[in-house]
């Protein structure tokens, strides 16, 4: 990969990297649907802009949805 791209989705094993979580841990949130992914052929990938706004995000208060987590949107008014 040349430095310039620009990486738009991760595997389970990067995503749980770049979170500090176990794989295991990534799997469930993804299970629950509290972090959004994509199912491409035999593998899940996770959009990054989805890792960023899970850490944003209030997890007391529910799931990121996958808009959400592309658009940027948090739901509440800035």
């Amino acid at each position: 990969m040349h430095r310039d791209e620009t990486v738009l989705a991760v595997g389970m094993v990067e995503a749980a990297r770049r979170l500090g979580l176990s794989a295991r841990t990534v799997a469930t949130l993804v299970l629950r649907h509290e972090l959004p992914s994509r199912k491409v052929g035999r593998r899940r990938i996770i959009p990054v802009a989805a890792l960023e706004a899970f850490v944003r995000s209030d997890h007391a208060s529910g799931r990121v949805r996958c808009g959400e987590a592309l658009h940027g949107r948090s739901g509440s008014p800035e």
